[in-house]
This record gives C-alpha cells, sequence and structure tokens, in this order.
C-alpha cells in the first residue's frame, strides 16, 4: 500500500470513530480493525487519560558489593535495598557506612533507596530484637531506641524506606515441591494439614492473641512513627508468611484469618505519611482462596490511601492452607494485570523479585533473578506503553 493510501485509510478509520461506529466498520488489508468502542478525540485528549508508568524494578538481594552492583547494572537494575549498614552494638547503624553504602550504590547510577530494620521474618529465636515482639519491657525500650536510631540513619543518608516484619513466628513451609516441567526447580511449599501432623509445639512466645499481638505492634509504631515522619521515612511493614488459622502453635498472627481485614486493620491504625506496606504479593495471595481476582481490590484499596511503599513480586501456585512459591510466569497470580493495577493507583516505588524457585545449578540464585528482572522490567515497559 502507497503511503498516500496509507494516509488516507486511517484518516477514514478515525472519520468513521469520530462519527459512533463502534467495534469495527472497517477491515484494511492488513487485517488491523479499529476496535474501542469510545469516540477518539485525537493524540491530545489520549495523552491526557493515559496513566504515567512510576515504578521501577528493585532488588534486596546482594548488598553493596562491586560484584552485585555490576550484576545489578549489567540487567538495567538500577533501584534496591541494600540490607543494612554496620551495627554499632548497643547503638545502632553506622552513619559513615551508611553514606558509604550509598556513595557505592551511585558509582553504578543506582539509587539506595531502602534498608532492611533488625525486625525480619526469622523467628522470634533468631530476630536481634526479640522482645519488641515479645513484649517484655524495658527490654524492648531499648530496642525501640535503637530502631529509632536507624531511622535518623536512612534520613540522613537519604533512603526513602525501611522495610521490616512484625512476626512471632519464622516463615513457615513445610517442604519442596520439584517441577519437572521447568528443569527440575524446587519450589518452596507450605501445606496446613501436614503441618498440623507434625504436632509442633509453642515458641518461646507461648499463647498470643492477635489483641496481645497489635498491642505489641501499636506499642513500637507509637514510638517510631515520629521518629520516621521526622526524617521523611517510610517504614513498610510486610505481612506474616503465611497467613495461617487463628492459634497455630499459640500465635494468632496480625492479618488472620482473613487476610484483607487484618491488613486492613493494620493499615487504619495510623493517618500517617510514614505509615504503610512492603506488600509481598506472594504473602498476600498466600491468605486468599482466589488469588488472581482477590490480589486486585486490595492493591487498589491500599494503592488509594497510599499505604504501599515496596512490591515483592512473588508467584504461587494454591492459596490459603496449600502452596507453592513459583516463578512469576507461573503461578496463579497474572502480573500483567497486577503491574496495571498498581500503574493505576499510581504506585511509584520498587518492584522487586523475592523468594525465587531453586535448582540444582551452582548459578541458581543468579539465575533466578535475572529472569526475574528481565520479566518485571518487560512488563513495566510494555503496560507502560498503553494509552
Amino acid at each position: 500500500m502507497k503511503h498516500s493510501e496509507n494516509l488516507n485509510r486511517r484518516e477514514a478509520l478515525i472519520s468513521m470513530a469520530k462519527g459512533g461506529l463502534g467495534v469495527a466498520a472497517v477491515v484494511g488489508s492488513t487485517g488491523s480493525i479499529l476496535s474501542s468502542c469510545k469516540p477518539v478525540g485525537g493524540n491530545a485528549e489520549v495523552a491526557a487519560t493515559k496513566k504515567p508508568m512510576l515504578m521501577k524494578v528493585g532488588c534486596q538481594h546482594g548488598g553493596t558489593s562491586k560484584e552485585n552492583l555490576e550484576f545489578l547494572a549489567r540487567h538495567g537494575v538500577f533501584n534496591m535495598d541494600a540490607g543494612a549498614p554496620k551495627l554499632i552494638k548497643g547503638v545502632g547503624w553506622d552513619l559513615d557506612d551508611s553514606f558509604a553504602m550509598r556513595d557505592a550504590c551511585e558509582k553504578y547510577g543506582i539509587s539506595l533507596d531502602a534498608y532492611h530494620l533488625p525486625l525480619s521474618s526469622a523467628g522470634i529465636e533468631r530476630v536481634s530484637t526479640p522482645n519488641i515482639m515479645l513484649g517484655k519491657s524495658p527490654e524492648r525500650d531499648r530496642e525501640i531506641e535503637m530502631i529509632q536510631q536507624m531511622i535518623s540513619v536512612a534520613g540522613k543518608t537519604g533512603v526513602k524506606t525501611l522495610n521490616y516484619n512484625t512476626t512471632i513466628h519464622v516463615i513457615l513451609r513445610t517442604g519442596r515441591t520439584i517441577d519437572p516441567t521447568r528443569g527440575n526447580a524446587s519450589y518452596s511449599t507450605w501445606n496446613y494439614e501436614e503441618a498440623l501432623a507434625r504436632n509442633e509445639p509453642n515458641t518461646i512466645a507461648g499463647e498470643v492473641s492477635i489483641d496481645e499481638v497489635y498491642e505489641r505492634i501499636t506499642y513500637l509504631l507509637d514510638r517510631l512513627l515520629p521518629v520516621a515522619e521526622e526524617y521523611n521515612v517510610q517504614l513498610a511493614n510486610h505481612i506474616a508468611d503465611p497467613p495461617a488459622p487463628v492459634g497455630y502453635r499459640g500465635i494468632t498472627r496480625w492479618n488472620s484469618p482473613d487476610v484483607f481485614e487484618g491488613i486492613k486493620r493494620f493499615g487504619r491504625l495510623y493517618d500517617s505519611p510514614s505509615h504503610g506496606f512492603n506488600l509481598c504479593l506472594g504473602s498476600t495471595a498466600e491468605g486468599l482462596k482466589d488469588p488472581r481476582t482477590e490480589i486486585l481490590p486490595i492493591i487498589k484499596w491500599f494503592g488509594d490511601r497510599k499505604q504501599i511503599f515496596n512490591i515483592h513480586l512473588r508467584n504461587i501456585k494454591g492459596g490459603y492452607n496449600n502452596f507453592q512459591e513459583v516463578y512469576p510466569d507461573n503461578g496463579d497470580l497474572n502480573f500483567a494485570e497486577v503491574i496495571r493495577a498498581l500503574r493505576d493507583v499510581g504506585y511509584d516505588g520498587m518492584v522487586m523479585p523475592d523468594h525465587i524457585p531453586q535448582h540444582e545449578d551452582p548459578g541458581s540464585a543468579l539465575q533466578g533473578h535475572a529472569f526475574a528482572f528481565g520479566y518485571i522490567k518487560a512488563l513495566i515497559e510494555v503496560i507502560g506503553s498503553e494509552a
């Protein structure tokens, strides 16, 4: 088709669209159709209604070593959670080391966007600040003072987000599942019935009700949020992984048994720009019966409230009480729908891989991350180009 014929055909299509012809009055020699049911108002109108893509791929593994920063830069990852600066025992983080980590990132054009507080998912017996979630005073007050100092170090270094957990149990899993269709990849697996059959004892915390868990959370945040607001730092809480039935091994998790209502309760605790979530989509999906459809209203609810500070893009097969953690492209969540939902609520933070499947190759972790980085970057680019 000649150039002039091409232009005439395009003008005819636009004219028909403006005249109200709906789905497809003309099929050209290329087989394309005008499929919009709405009148087209021209490029200016399309540009005005297009939602901007503000999020970026991120990483939370490997720290600021030369090897890891070069690995990230090679794969187009220019935003990261670097773990944490050196610890000064009894004080908090080393400010000079924090600046050194930021400088190391900047040499590769990488933005140091987040750290992890020593409130992790390692379980109450293993964390360095156990007394906060054990509710023990005055020991927890000293731990909170140290975390307040860490928030100040982050703020002085320009680190925007601090990821943390408020859990008593360790991450709960019952084993691994081999998938021969994905090169014998090994998926971390949780089956509640199998866990019950093991008849494991309570943790050192004993029996803790959900109201007691929330008392300990609010005791912590009442003291952290004013400092976070002063230093313009976001505190991003990761939900307990996985959501579990009431009283499992003595503990009722703060996001259980209804995960959406549970995280709503946490979100409503404070009206503060520093109070929100490291929204792990995998952990959230683990508490849902139909993860693909149920995850989208969760993103919208917290996104509209501007309480999503970080995203863990982790996929699963299954749901509440029975799931496997799989690759981002072969689980029950549709990540094209997820990225589109995040774009629509104006999410502007990092989207990072999390809990990558394993295999026997020595390069397992790096291969898994490289695949996930490319997958996320492609989704962001393609969905960002949508009108």
